[in-house]
């Protein structure tokens, strides 16, 4: 039941509209593909056998992977519906 001014499952809409852009923006980052390197790109150490099977195209490291997934900042969530002061202007 909605409230107010939205009609019934609006907000039920809402959050699956932000789920959707959520999934699709995932869906379009880049994927590892192509040959794995045999050294890091970053700091040029090996890369073991057994990652380089285990993920394709694989370019970093255990240890250079691991620092930049630590350095990886979330983005907010899209706010859908404004500011309750913005819909009184």
């Amino acid at each position: 039941m909605a409230g107010g001014w939205a009609r019934d499952g609006a907000v039920s809409e809402q959050i699956e509209a932000s789920i959707a852009d959520e999934l699709k923006r995932m869906q379009a980052r880049p994927r590892p593909s192509g040959e794995s390197l045999t050294h890091c790109a970053d700091c040029d150490e090996e890369i073991p056998a057994a990652r380089r099977a285990a993920i394709v195209g694989v370019k970093l490291c255990v240890t250079c992977q691991s620092k930049r997934d630590r350095s990886f900042k979330p983005r907010g969530g899209m706010n859908r519906r404004g500011s309750k002061d913005s819909q009184l202007k």
